[in-house]
């Protein structure tokens, strides 16, 4: 079994971080105490009852978060697996996504059930680890893997565009999100093979305004990458825009 690294010690103090100032967080405690007596917080993995500091996670499921170190390492297996399809700058998981395992469930929590503290936790760990590797040094802004209009207004958010505005305060760069746009609307990814999810986003995808990206780097930025293909896709619509360098880097990836 996994030790908790530096990565999972990382969440912990991200966690026990109050957004509201020591005076309201004085007054405010008693409440939320009374309020996790009658309504316990759950573990979002595995639904055993949070104590003390725990938040979101249990330690538990913390220590089995299965870390990618991809950052730090040029020619990790998301690299690899864009090679021949995107000539991206460096690309990035922070964790690796198993059926049933701890990563799907913090996906999940982000991009079905709109969970703005883990995406803002994991978005800022995932920044941290861009930093510390320092081959994401020269990005000049974010850029989300959009939704459909129609999508959007039935989930009521980007989970992707969550994560680009809890990475940006760390990265220091701008979020632009609404300059690659989906222009057609397509069936879930979740269950085609390779060939089907490469014919499902072919055309998929388009920029409104080219020039805005002329001679930028942009990380380009997506909850999870399996095949690869909607990530491939938005390369074909930026491809033709000169001077454009794309990195990538995703929450979660498959094994390759």
């Amino acid at each position: 079994m996994p030790s908790i690294t530096g990565s999972a010690f990382s969440v912990m103090a991200i966690v026990a971080c109050s957004c509201l100032d020591p005076m309201s967080h004085f007054h405010i405690r008693p409440l939320n105490e009374l309020l996790h007596i009658i309504f316990p917080a759950i573990c979002c993995h595995c639904g055993r009852p949070l104590v003390g500091d725990e938040f979101e996670l249990c330690t538990h499921c913390l220590s089995q978060l299965p870390w990618t170190h991809h950052a730090t390492s040029s020619y990790n297996d998301v690299e690899e697996r864009f090679i021949g399809r995107v000539p991206c700058q460096a690309a990035a998981s922070l964790l690796y996504f198993h059926q049933g395992g701890v990563a799907q469930s913090i996906v999940h929590q982000i991009k079905y059930y709109d969970n703005l503290r883990l995406a803002r936790q994991f978005g800022q760990l995932l920044a941290k680890e861009l930093v510390a590797s320092n081959r994401f040094s020269d990005i000049d802004c974010l850029v989300p893997v959009p939704l459909h209009p129609r999508r959007k207004l039935q989930r009521g958010y980007n989970q992707s565009e969550l994560l680009c505005k809890a990475m940006s305060p760390v990265l220091g760069k701008p979020v632009v999100a609404n300059n690659l746009i989906r222009k057609r609307y397509t069936s879930s990814q979740t269950h085609k093979n390779r060939q089907d999810r490469m014919d499902n986003m072919k055309g998929v995808f388009a920029v409104k305004h080219p020039e805005l990206f002329e001679g930028k780097h942009i990380l380009l930025v997506d909850d999870i990458i399996t095949t690869g293909a909607t990530t491939e896709n938005c390369y074909h619509a930026l491809s033709d825009i000169p001077n454009l360098r794309i990195s990538i880097a995703s929450l979660a990836a498959t094994m390759a």
